[in-house]
């Protein structure tokens, strides 16, 4: 049987804390406002040890999300190629009320709050991406470290905001010519950046991570040996690509890497705030580093490639996925229909 007694609380009101002792379970205690609220816990609970179905919440009832938020940037964050994305987006959430609840209290409700606070500051695609990594934060709580949660994971009780994030933003008319020459005034590797781009279709962080030593010149094949997907691939470069290359400043040839091994000296965030200042030196609006990526792909296409050969080499698993990232225009398929 549960005992009870009561306690000062905090404020100097009176408290009621439960205490159940079982053979073959670890003591349980808690405290309440009322004596009918701690006596419908003790009930609870001790139904659950009748049945043998209890499993102890004492962790979750004692740690916060900010501490699972920390254990979790410890452990697991290291472990992956989007590290410093995810650190970004736990600082968010430890940052937010949220992240001082309790991890067995937080429910559907306390969700729903921190969504309705995030969706004040940003889109509904930054506040997807926060909740895949919160998701996953509980997933492996439950999962790898064994924490009971009354819920599970609570943010699968969540509706989420539904976004249309496909893009068919490619360039258009004078932009290319305006794009470059704006790049050239602006100095540094973002010119050629954006020529690389589009003869390849890579993406953002798949340039960055570039180094020499996966360059076949020989071949003209440029392996990329980490990806978002998983599966490596080797790209085939077209004459304009090594041009690229060949035009490098001389300290990041073979003769002088540089210090990491990189092909390019600029880190992601770098040439995604460059890019936006050239297009407002260009005054183009609406384009973004990643719809050169749509850009390559479709031109890809235009030159007769099939599509096996195209998912090649952008890497794209499905040809859903493919699709979204190709934008034919109608005015260039008149020629091939005769």
């Amino acid at each position: 049987m549960a005992t009870f007694r009561k306690r000062p609380g905090p404020g100097g009101r009176a408290a009621w804390q439960a205490q159940i002792i079982r053979r073959g379970h670890e003591h349980q205690y808690k405290t309440f406002d009322t004596k009918a609220e701690a006596e419908a816990w003790a009930r609870a609970i001790e139904g659950e040890m009748d049945r043998g179905v209890f499993v102890s919440r004492v962790e979750a009832e004692s740690t916060t999300l900010a501490e699972l938020l920390v254990r979790y940037q410890e452990e697991i964050t290291p472990q992956k190629r989007g590290a410093a994305m995810e650190r970004s987006h736990l600082k968010v959430i430890g940052q937010d009320p949220i992240a001082r609840c309790f991890v067995a209290r937080i429910t559907g409700r306390e969700l729903t709050a921190y969504k309705n606070r995030r969706l004040a500051v940003v889109a509904g695609s930054t506040l997807n991406r926060e909740l895949n990594v919160l998701s996953h934060v509980f997933t492996v709580a439950v999962q790898e470290w064994h924490i009971h949660l009354p819920w599970g994971n609570p943010v699968r009780l969540l509706s989420r905001p539904r976004v249309d994030d496909k893009r068919d933003r490619r360039l258009v008319g004078d932009e290319l010519p305006r794009l470059l020459a704006a790049a050239q005034a602006y100095g540094g590797e973002i010119g050629p950046l954006i020529t690389w781009a589009i003869e390849t279709a890579m993406r953002r962080g798949e340039i960055a991570a570039m180094r020499w030593e996966h360059l076949d010149r020989k071949a003209r094949v440029l392996l990329i040996p980490e990806t978002k997907t998983g599966t490596p691939r080797r790209v085939p470069l077209s004459t304009a690509a090594l041009a690229v290359l060949d035009g490098l400043p001389r300290r990041m040839g073979h003769a002088a890497h540089n210090v990491d091994g990189r092909v390019f000296a600029m880190h992601t965030g770098s040439i995604s705030r460059a890019f936006a200042e050239v297009c407002k030196a260009a005054g183009i609006e609406g384009l973004t580093f990643h719809d050169l990526r749509h850009e390559a792909t479709s031109r890809l296409f235009e030159k007769g490639l099939g599509l096996m050969e195209v998912a090649s080499i952008t890497g794209h698993k499905t040809v859903q996925m493919l699709k979204r990232y190709t934008h034919l225009r109608a005015e260039d398929l008149v020629g091939r229909l005769g």
